[in-house]
């Protein structure tokens, strides 16, 4: 199946996200378990939100949901700095994880379906 041009563009956006959370971001995140779990549910909570809030979510591959919502959290908090360990740092790289273990496959409901992500 051939990417389309909004999973294409989805991809190139995350993989700029995950270059601005940068190697000390992902570092941290591999050796502090509390971290970790938080990134895990920052993931789950996303997830939820997508699958259950948007409408159609199932229809639309992941990575194209995912980045849409993180390019929305990013222009709500235009004015605010932000690290790989702040809220919005943590909800970030969750994001960046879910669009790595999804891609163009939909986000699914089922827990059970949710990849480990750490």
């Amino acid at each position: 199946m051939r990417a389309t041009w909004r999973e294409n563009n989805a991809r190139r956006w995350i993989a700029e996200l995950s270059d601005r959370i940068g190697m000390a971001g992902w570092a941290a995140l591999a050796v502090t378990p509390a971290l970790a779990a938080e990134v895990d549910q920052h993931g789950a909570a996303v997830r939820d939100i997508l699958v259950l809030g948007v409408e159609g979510a199932g229809t639309v591959g992941a990575v194209v949901l995912l980045a849409a919502y993180g390019r929305g959290l990013l222009d709500h908090a235009a004015d605010l700095e932000w690290t790989p360990t702040s809220w919005l740092g943590v909800r970030l790289m969750a994001i960046c994880q879910l669009a790595h273990a999804h891609d163009a496959k939909p986000l699914t409901a089922d827990a059970y379906a949710l990849p480990e992500l750490t």
